[in-house]
Order: C-alpha cells, then sequence, then structure tokens
C-alpha cells in the first residue's frame, strides 16, 4: 500500500497509527503541504484526491481512498485484527460518535486552510486566530471529556487502543502545539499516556517522520 501524507497532518497520523496497529507494511509518498505553494493542489495530486487534503491511501489492488476515518473503516473491514472497534453495537456507536466529534467538529475548524483562510482573506490578526484555535479546542477536548466519564481505562474505552485513541491522540498533540492548556481533561490524558506507551503511537508521531525535516 502506498499513503500520501505530511508529517503534521493529524489526519495522515490517524491512517498512519491505524495501518501500524494492525501490522500493515505501507509507502509514503509525502505531500507537503506548504512547500511550493503547497504540493497537495498540483494537478496530479487532485486527480488522486480531488478535495487536496491528506491523507490517501493507494490500496494493494491500486484502489484510491481518502478520508481518515474512511480509510480506517475500510482497514477495519477488510482486516479485521486486531480490531480497532468492539464487538457490541452499542458499544461500537459510542465509538464512533467520540472519533467524529474529533474529524467532524474539531479537526476541520483548526485545519490549514481554515487558519490561512481566517488571516489572509478575512484579516484576522495572529492573536485573533490562536484564539480561534484555542476556543474550539477547548469546546471539543471538554466535549470528549465528557463522553469518557465513567469509562474503565486506561485507554479511551477499555483495556486496549481502538478508532478513539487513534484520534484523540492527533488531537491532543496539536492542542499542546498551539499551547492549549491541558490540565482540565483527566481522562484524556489518561488514554493519552497509555497511547504513548505503545510504539504503533509513538512511531508514527509527527517528529518521527522522514517528512519532518
Amino acid at each position: 500500500m502506498k499513503l500520501y501524507t505530511y508529517f503534521r497532518s493529524s489526519a495522515a497520523w490517524r491512517v498512519r497509527i491505524a495501518l501500524a496497529l494492525k501490522g500493515i507494511g505501507w509507502t509514503p509518498e509525502f505531500v507537503h503541504l506548504l512547500r511550493e505553494g503547497g504540493q497537495q493542489n498540483r494537478p496530479e495530486y487532485r486527480a488522486r484526491n480531488p478535495t487536496g487534503l491528506v491523507p490517501t491511501l493507494e490500496t494493494d489492488t491500486g484502489d484510491l481512498l481518502i478520508q481518515s476515518l474512511a480509510i480506517i473503516e475500510w482497514l477495519e473491514e477488510t482486516r479485521p485484527r486486531p480490531p480497532l472497534l468492539p464487538e457490541d453495537v452499542l458499544a461500537r456507536a459510542r465509538v464512533r460518535g467520540f472519533a467524529l466529534t474529533v474529524a467532524c467538529d474539531i479537526h476541520p475548524l483548526n485545519n490549514l486552510r481554515v487558519l490561512r483562510y481566517l488571516k489572509r482573506e478575512l484579516g484576522q490578526s495572529d492573536a485573533a486566530r490562536d484564539a480561534w484555535y484555542a476556543h474550539w479546542i477547548a469546546e471539543g477536548l471538554g466535549a470528549l471529556e465528557g463522553m469518557l466519564h465513567g469509562v474503565p481505562g486506561p485507554f479511551c474505552y477499555g483495556e486496549t487502543p481502538g478508532l478513539a485513541d487513534i484520534c484523540l491522540v492527533p488531537q491532543m498533540a496539536n492542542a499542546r502545539r498551539l499551547n492549549c492548556p491541558l490540565d482540565g481533561y483527566p481522562l484524556l490524558l489518561r488514554a493519552e499516556a497509555a497511547a504513548a506507551a505503545l510504539p504503533a503511537f509513538r512511531d508514527t508521531a509527527p517528529e518521527r517522520q522522514p517528512d519532518a525535516g
């Protein structure tokens, strides 16, 4: 498989973690979102992914898949061991709800293209842009923390990592990079610490990617 990835993209990181947890080998194809006006805007990449976003996964059959959660669900359906979702259908829905809160409610509001639009087209200052970022991080992480009340750990949902942890860890890293306070989220910090002990999360981190230089 080939993964079109960017070291700092939290969406691409999610897929890197999922591939690592499932022990699936892959070849990176680096798409630098800032260099040369954004390599994601090149016609040859847009032909693979019309959204101009990362990640894109080229499967072992040559098919192209986009959107991190769709890719991870495909991996789960085609390579179900080890599982990233619980067997119980109600538990699966709860895990998906947690993951979608990250992928649909938090991350899009703070994505690179949104922050650029705030500054370039809407003329917002760096301080205003950072305040926007911090506001939506606090709103989102507060909701995630509430979802884990009464849920056994050490991971988000139990004793093994899954889709919720895959989405949480990159989002926590983004919050740290922008100096957002995290002391108020002990359950999220618990899950993050459990994940940090695993090579699948450590080795796929942005700073360990070849294109991070």
